[in-house]
């Protein structure tokens, strides 16, 4: 697909700036083209490899992305562009927590500042590196949208990590919202 300036995109975007949730589950425009954006690991946003400064135009690109497969794109009523995404497209940055053992609830605050609670509609979940097994903790956001713990985050929650024992497997996990998310089984 041809490399565009978002100039467009950027006209789409004026007619939905102002609400809070577009609907863009419902847009499926047929104008498909690939533009120079990505979102680095750690979470910024760069266009044409340079760094997207302005906050409030960020959380405009964030508000009409969608994820469909392994693609990201910004999404308006009458185009749908593909951007690069190097990990997942946003960071949880602020983990607030109340309550404690299975009533404990957990409160996920992205860098895009939605809030979540991790529950079964939004799970926690871990990935390993195979070379040093560090974990990579995620938690889906919103349509299949997820957020990287980021290092802080991570730390604070591995201070609620508790047993548990889940199909006849011993786990380290933690609770929220009655849910157990399994970290690493406890019996290795």
């Amino acid at each position: 697909m041809k490399e565009q300036a978002p100039y467009s995109l950027l006209a789409g975007l004026d007619r939905v700036k102002d609400k809070s949730k577009p609907p863009i589950h419902l847009w499926n425009p047929d104008n498909v083209k690939d533009i120079d954006m990505e979102i680095k690991i750690s979470g910024e946003w760069f266009y044409l490899g340079t760094p997207i400064n302005r906050q409030r135009l960020v959380h405009l690109f964030a508000s009409v992305l969608r994820r469909e497969g392994d693609e990201y794109f910004l999404v308006t009523p009458v185009e749908k562009c593909r951007i690069r995404v190097e990990d997942v497209p946003f960071l949880a940055v602020l983990l607030t927590v109340s309550g404690e053992g299975r009533d404990q609830l957990l409160t996920f605050t992205s860098n895009m500042a939605e809030k979540v609670q991790a529950d079964v509609e939004h799970p926690l979940r871990f990935e390993f590196d195979p070379d040093t097994e560090e974990p990579s903790p995620y938690i889906l956001v919103r349509d299949r949208l997820e957020a990287r713990l980021n290092r802080s985050v991570y730390y604070q929650l591995a201070n609620l990590i508790t047993e548990y024992r889940l199909e006849d497997v011993d786990w380290l996990g933690v609770w929220s919202n009655g849910t157990f998310f399994p970290i690493i089984r406890n019996d290795l």
